[in-house]
């Protein structure tokens, strides 16, 4: 079992959402998910195969899914997406490409909280996944992610929308207006959806107000 791989990018693909990384001599295909794409420094060689100087080393946290017709190596930036993969393809219907395309749409905080407000519209929108197939996700993951993201009502809250019991209505609307924005709704479905919401509700409640109206 590979569980990480340490060395540097020998190649990128960036369409198709994998790298090459030499480790000792060997190079590892992987395939990534956008976010850790983006993350990752400029391949350590050339296009003719002569390494850079200083080239940066890159640790990824890998899963090797092992099957019939071959093996794959998927990688990660942190573990904390790494965890959040192997939550998903536990749901039934969900394999390796659909997990990773959800992670190339969301960060794993992102996610957890359109699961916790159980909004199958976000999930549903990374390719190849289907509303039944987020729908699953929603059923089978939403009593979990309190061991990963502890939170009031199971919602995780970003710190940067992270608001005190004594914020204005304002503050609040202004925080659940972020958070919907991470969750890829646009600023006028977020506008015509808020004016069904009762912004003395806690910040909690307002997201769920919400969502609950754009999913209609």
């Amino acid at each position: 079992m590979i569980n990480t791989l340490y060395g540097i990018l020998y190649t990128v693909d960036p369409i198709g959402c994998s790298v090459v990384i030499e480790c000792a001599g060997v190079g590892y295909k992987v395939q990534v998910s956008a976010g850790t794409l983006s993350k990752l420094p400029s391949p350590g060689y050339h296009p003719d195969g002569t390494p850079v100087e200083g080239a940066e080393k890159v640790r990824l946290f890998t899963y090797m899914a092992v099957r019939e017709d071959g093996v794959e190596l998927f990688g990660f930036a942190s573990s904390e997406e790494l965890d959040m993969f192997r939550m998903l393809i536990s749901v039934q219907g969900v394999g390796p490409k659909a997990g990773m395309s959800i992670l190339s749409l969301m960060t794993p905080r992102t996610l957890a909280m359109a699961i916790a407000a159980e909004d199958t519209k976000a999930i549903s929108k990374a390719p190849g996944v289907g509303a039944k197939t987020a729908a699953r996700v929603v059923l089978e993951l939403k009593e979990k992610l309190g061991k990963l993201y502890p939170s009031t009502d199971g919602i995780p809250t970003p710190s940067s929308t992270a608001v005190s019991t004594k914020s204005a209505p304002s503050g609040k609307l202004a925080d659940a207006q972020e958070a919907l924005l991470v969750l890829g709704y646009s600023r006028s479905e977020i506008a015509a959806a808020m004016k069904h919401v009762d912004m003395e509700a806690s910040l909690e409640e307002i997201i769920k107000k919400a969502l609950a109206a754009l999913m209609k």
